[in-house]
């Protein structure tokens, strides 16, 4: 066994895309390699240790190899971080110097071999932080030429691309120049069933003056989105916030300006007919809600679409929205309640949430129900499914758990039973994998046969049908290869799923001994770490532990002899 070095030699390899342009991961990897060999020894270039990122940006360093990495660094001693490139690690300015500021505190190198920057001396330090600052107003040159495109596209009023909004679909109309290049544009038209629904949503809005009552119109109506999807509070919001139907008029042009939005139209443009266009409204994160940005950064002209609803209206909306910000719909926190986010409606589904009442127990606790969310959002229309008793859910679901874990026999079978649900599947599937293979190889030597007969010339008709032979053989064995795969990677599963229940059986002994003085933040992070999913019928609770095909399944929960209080509770 070779002797690792003293200090560690680190190879970090990004890339943004998964595609074949630019040097793959594996490039960058064996160059640096060959680099750490060549500078510092093949023993070296052998033991280092690789961190790869494929499919991240070079804009931040919020990635989770590099975060390992140096994470590691820290556990670790590196004797130095080798790229291919230098924007390989960013291409942010701001981060590049504080990373090798805090590497040049603990003595390790940077070494970029592309650029031939090595931070050891003086002179590689200075020239790799003039490499960064090209790199970041390369990044930002590039981002300044999308914002200039985005104000020239402005100027005509089209629709730019992406979700179409409720009411309108999106049509090519003609092409346009922009940037020297000649694109297809598109503009919105209206669907009027649709147009219908918006108003229908403004008109409600503007009589209630509440997000919560409109959602519960429209659900109790059965009305729903482009995708045939219910409506949230936030997709309600997002079509009243949206200046896409505000029709160009003076009230229009007026709330703009004072907003100081970017406006490419002149005040002559509102004319009353069409509606506005707002580019640069969102700000997009990979992995992240959408946020508005500043009025200040939109870039707003008069679109070719007609608007749908007047200007002083739409005004008005939103000054109730933001009259109405303090008081938005947040789901309730419950200080006791255990449950929430792991019991759902076993009739549609929806998640249950505590519902809370000014009722204490005799021993001076809130009492509070589990209640469907859909029921309680369409006021039993769409669902009626009796609300579960929390205080008497919770208590028993801790006392099942204790049970397991006091009983060594009945936790031995609990487990038993799972794993012995798994392996009858891992039965079944061994018997599918061996007789794929045998078919694989059977077919293989066909194809084989086959292609020897071609070769031996026999031409014609027969020829023909023989390649067909070959064609469908061929398919056969690369749809029975993919099966064989997904059989390989759920026999890996259940591989883990059995190492993992010493793990739980463990965890569930350890916490029912210490459940009594636990928070109850502690306990919901236990439950959370072991359980799947509940699920309410109405009158019994069944709990699915683990994430496994043989999850186990605790007993109905239902009132014991001592307190006959029943799990179902219902009010209005």
């Amino acid at each position: 066994m070779k002797k690792k070095p003293a200090k560690q030699y680190v190879i970090y390899s990004r890339k943004s895309k998964f595609t074949g342009k630019g040097e793959s991961i594996e490039n960058q990897i064996e160059l640096c390699r060959q680099y750490i060999a060549s500078h510092y020894g093949i023993e070296q270039a052998e033991n280092a240790l690789v961190y790869e990122d494929e499919g991240f940006s070079g804009g931040n360093l919020e990635r989770p190899e590099f975060k390992k990495m140096m994470k590691d660094s820290h556990e670790m001693q590196f004797a130095a971080i080798v790229v291919y490139r230098l924007d390989r690690i960013s291409r942010n300015i701001g981060d590049f110097a504080k990373l090798i500021e805090d590497l040049g505190e603990r003595q390790i190198d940077f070494i970029s071999i592309r650029e031939q920057f090595d931070t050891s001396s003086p002179m590689g330090r200075a020239m790799m932080y003039i490499a960064s600052v090209f790199s970041q107003l390369e990044r930002e040159t590039i981002a300044e030429r999308i914002r200039d495109n985005m104000h020239e596209l402005a100027k005509t009023g089209r629709w730019l691309g992406g979700t179409t909004p409720t009411g309108y679909q999106s049509v090519g109309v003609s092409k346009v120049t922009v940037d020297g290049k000649s694109r297809k544009a598109f503009q919105l038209e209206p669907i009027q069933e649709e147009i219908n629904l918006v108003q229908l949503i403004y008109d409600k809005f503007l009589e209630t003056g509440s997000l919560t009552k409109v959602d519960q119109f429209l659900l109790e109506h059965q009305y729903t989105t482009k995708r045939g999807k219910q409506f949230t509070r936030f997709a309600i919001k997002a079509i009243l916030s949206n200046p896409v139907y505000m029709i160009a008029d003076e009230e229009a042009y007026n709330y703009l300006t004072e907003n100081h939005v970017d406006l490419f139209a002149d005040r002559s443009d509102f004319d009353g007919k069409c509606g506005i266009m707002a580019y640069n409204r969102t700000l997009q994160r990979a992995g992240k809600a959408n946020q508005t940005r500043p009025m200040e950064e939109w870039i707003v002209s008069v679109g070719k679409h007609p608007g749908v609803i007047p200007g002083s209206q739409w005004v008005q909306v939103q000054l109730m929205l933001e009259g109405n910000r303090s008081k938005n719909y947040r789901h309730p926190r419950s200080n006791v309640a255990l449950l929430s986010g792991l019991l759902v409606c076993g009739k549609c589904g929806d998640y249950m949430r505590p519902k809370m009442t000014s009722r204490m127990t005799a021993d001076g606790e809130p009492i509070y129900s589990y209640m469907c969310t859909t029921k309680e959002r369409s006021r039993r229309k769409c669902c009626d499914i009796k609300n579960a008793n929390g205080n008497m859910l919770d208590t028993k679901l801790i006392e099942e758990i204790k049970k397991l874990a006091d009983d060594k026999a009945l936790f031995a079978q609990f487990l038993s039973q799972t794993r012995k649900s798994i392996s009858g599947n891992q039965d079944s599937y061994d018997a599918e994998m061996t007789s794929l293979k045998q078919k694989i190889n059977e077919n293989e030597n066909s194809i084989k046969a086959l292609v020897n007969t071609i070769a031996k010339g026999t031409g014609g008709a027969a020829e023909q049908y023989i390649m067909e032979q070959i064609e469908t053989l061929h398919s056969s064995v690369n749809a029975m290869k993919e099966r064989y795969a997904e059989l390989e990677k759920l026999t890996t599963q259940h591989r883990f799923a059995n190492q993992e229940f010493a793990f739980y059986q463990q965890m569930i002994e350890s916490f029912a001994a210490s459940i009594d003085q636990c928070t109850v933040e502690e306990k919901r992070r236990f439950l959370k770490s072991i359980i799947r999913k509940i699920v309410w019928d109405g009158e019994n609770v069944t709990v699915y532990l683990f994430a496994h095909d043989g999850e186990a399944v605790l007993p109905e929960a239902k009132p014991s002899e001592e307190n006959e209080v029943p799990l179902s509770v219902d009010s209005k």
